[in-house]
This record gives structure tokens, sequence and C-alpha cells, in this order.
């Protein structure tokens, strides 16, 4: 039997995926009115005992000319513990892991012989006054850095006032609510990773986006710190996190996390332009809302090693090793182990006030958010099979149009209607049937 693949990588297809997502784990501060606006993210942890290499990749909309950011660390970061990292692997990750539409094609009922297809469907004295000044107000720069296109500082301070004063002073916009989240992270002995633009650097190396940042430190906590991401948002973000660890898929300890419904048989139409990435922010909306919008949506989970189907090529060793798995070794042309988890959160301060914690498990159980469509077989055979096999055609698309309602939210009716002459037309169900679904 064949099977075709196809919207290989969702990233492609939906608004909020990879391709124009754009928030932080920390938050964005400008200069003066500078407009920045965040929405989403997307970070990759890996994560072996107490070592953890992060790659944030963010796109935003503002003047990246005052770009900079602020994202507390557990630790204190060394030159050597900060790289640049490459946009295309976190954009690979994504693909290997998008939720997918996988498509077959119903067998001619009276030929027991079956088809198979498959198609797959982002000056020393200057900085000596600097030092002083910030020392004043209790806040220590522990080290600067120019890494690649971005300029570093890695801070410590005393008291939330004086860091907040010490960054207006610098020309840096403080969000507002963002005083009470940063008193936090001090009293958790936390740094702040501060990274600013060097347009200089920038225009010589050439790019015309915002290159990942990396960090890779040993602390036993495995968190990522979201509270200072939502100090500058203007509603929910979405934040998708890659989990590549050694053992088994990871969870949050402080929220729950579920799986997204999967392996649903739902309506052909969905394969038409634009109508599976309408879906399927339709259908993660209405999860969200069924979860309170306080937890965590596990969408793939999976051995590296191999994929099926797959939505794109499993990420070689090289590319894993350029991630941070740094246990990858000698496997270099071949597959590393490492398992993938792959998460999606929408969140607001309202019912994610802490930050994400993590553990991981040894659960290797495979996990993949997928949707099917079954093509019906469209042959003129006349045998007794193909008879029956038209009668439960009338059922199976009864039961794709009412997934697609359940999943969705949206009008039964108007799915009968979009399916056409796939499907019997039928009375709409009974208003409390969706009370508590």
């Amino acid at each position: 039997m064949k099977r075709l693949f196809f919207g290989a990588a969702l990233a492609a297809t939906i608004g909020w995926s990879s391709a124009t997502i754009g928030a932080f784990c920390g938050f964005y501060v400008a200069k003066a009115d500078t407009k920045l606006f965040n929405r989403a993210s997307q970070v990759v942890l890996v994560r072996d005992g107490d070592r953890t290499v992060m790659t944030m990749a963010s796109d935003f909309q503002g003047d990246m000319k005052e770009f900079a950011v602020v994202i507390p660390v557990p630790t204190f970061l060394t030159r050597e513990q900060i790289h640049v990292g490459d946009k295309a692997l976190v954009d690979h990750l994504d693909a290997y892991s998008a939720p997918r539409l996988v498509e077959y094609f119903d067998d001619d009922p009276c030929d027991r012989r079956r088809y198979d297809m498959a198609m797959p469907m982002a000056a020393p004295a200057a900085a000596r006054d600097a030092a002083s000044r910030a020392k004043s107000l209790g806040v220590t720069i522990e080290a600067q850095y120019t890494v690649g296109e971005y300029d570093i500082l890695i801070l410590s301070a005393q008291e939330s006032s004086g860091l907040e004063t010490w960054l207006r002073q610098n020309g840096y916009r403080i969000p507002s609510g963002a005083s009470p989240v940063i008193a936090s992270y001090l009293k958790q002995n936390m740094r702040f990773f501060v990274a600013r633009v060097n347009l200089t650097e920038q225009a010589k190396l050439g790019y015309a986006y915002l290159r990942p940042l990396q960090v890779a430190y040993e602390s036993p906590k495995f968190m990522l710190p979201i509270r200072l991401g939502m100090a500058n948002a203007s509603g929910p973000q979405d934040l998708f996190v890659y989990a590549l660890t050694r053992n088994g898929r990871i969870e949050t300890t402080n929220y729950r996390t579920v799986k997204l419904p999967s392996e649903m048989d739902l309506p052909v139409y969905l394969k038409d332009p634009g109508e599976f990435s309408t879906f399927y922010k339709a259908m993660f909306t209405r999860q969200v809302e069924r979860q309170d919008r306080s937890a965590v949506f596990t969408e793939y989970a999976w051995d590296m090693r191999w994929c099926d189907p797959c939505a794109a090529d499993p990420l070689s060793a090289d590319e894993l090793r350029r991630l941070g798995v740094f246990w990858s070794g000698d496997t270099r042309g071949g597959a590393a182990s490492a398992f993938l988890t792959r998460l999606h959160v929408r969140y607001d301060s309202a019912h994610f006030p802490e930050d994400l914690v993590f553990q991981e498990t040894s659960d290797r159980s495979n996990f993949q958010a997928r949707y099917v469509l079954r093509h019906p077989w469209t042959g003129a055979g006349s045998c007794p099979a193909a008879a029956e096999y038209s009668r439960t055609l009338v059922d199976r698309h009864t039961r794709e149009a009412e997934q697609l309602a359940a999943l969705t939210g949206w009008n039964l009716a108007e799915i009968r209607k979009k399916m056409g002459s796939d499907v019997a037309a039928g009375p709409e169900p009974a208003w409390w049937t969706r009370l508590w679904k």
C-alpha cells in the first residue's frame, strides 16, 4: 500500500511556527521609543546530568538597530561558554518534529493487493568608568564579550532597583511588570545575560537576520525562564521547546504535560492549500482552552536515529553536535543517540506564574502529532465487497466530520458542506453534546 505524506513541516504553513515566531525567554529591551514586539520563541535544550546547552532562536518585530535582550542564567558564563549558532539547524529540527498530515488511498475492495504510497507532507578607561558606575548601583559587570554579531555582558546585582537603574542609565527600556520578576531571579542568585546587536560586526559578517545565541553551563537547575519574556508581551505567546536528551522524553514538573490528540482520521479537504494550517491552529487553541490554558503540550517524542513517517530527515550527528549534543562523540557521519521531545506551550502571566521546570524521564515511547486523510477508492468494481465498502464510506465520512468538529469546535454543518458529496447530510448534534468535549 502506498502512503503519501505532504505538508512535511507544519512550520512552513502555520503562522506561529518557526518561520514567523519571535519571542524569547528573557525580555527585549530597547533604547528610547523603539518598538519591539515578541510573540513566540524556539529554544533547543540539550541536557544530560547537570550539563545544559541552550540555543535560543528568535524573530522579532522592531528595529534591529537598538535591539537588546536580557536573559536570566543560573551561573556565570565565560566567553567560551557562549556561541552564535546556525538558524538552519533549528529549522531542520523544527521540520523533523513538526506535526504532520498523512495521506492514504483506499485499495480496490475487489482486489486484495495493497498499495503503499508515501510523500512527506526558524576603551579601557571607558570600561573602568562603566564598571565604576555599575558598582555604585550594586551591579557588577562580571564579564563582557563580543561573540559574532552580539555584544554580551554578564551582570550580577545586589538589588533589582540597582539593576533596573543601570539598565535605564544605559539606554534600555524596562517593560512594566519586570521589577518583581527581576527581584525573584536575584534572590535565586542568578546572573543576567545581556546581549545586543553590534551593527558593525553584523555588517562585516553579512547577516541580515539574528542568528541564535547558544550558551553552555552546568547547573542542577533544569529550567527555562519565561517570566521576563512576558513582561513586554502584548498577549499570550507561543513557545516551542526542542529537548535533546540521552535517555528519554522530558516533561514539566510544575505544569501538566499532555499529549496532543493524534492519529485522527479527518476530511480529505484538509489537503487543500491553507486548510491544514487553519485546522492546526484551531485545534491547538481548542486544546489550550480545554486544559484551562495551563498545560504544556507534547507534539513529538522520538529517538533521533529514525522516524516513521519522516516529515524531514533526522539530523546528522554533526548537526546534533553543533546544537550541543556533547555526548555524540565519535558518531560522525552517523546518527547520534539522542531522544527528541518537542513541547509547545501557549503562556501568559495569569496561567504560567512560574518558570518552566523540567525533568528527564526514562520513557522512550514514540509519539507524534499526526493526522490522517483517507482517500476513498473510486473504481467501478461490482463485487459484493465493493457494495459493502460503499456502505462503510458513509459512516467513515460522518466520523471524520464529527472528529474535525470535536477537535476544532467548528460548525458541523459547515464541515459537511465543505466535504460535499463525501458525507451524508445529517442533523446538527444537540447543543449539550459539545458542552464538555
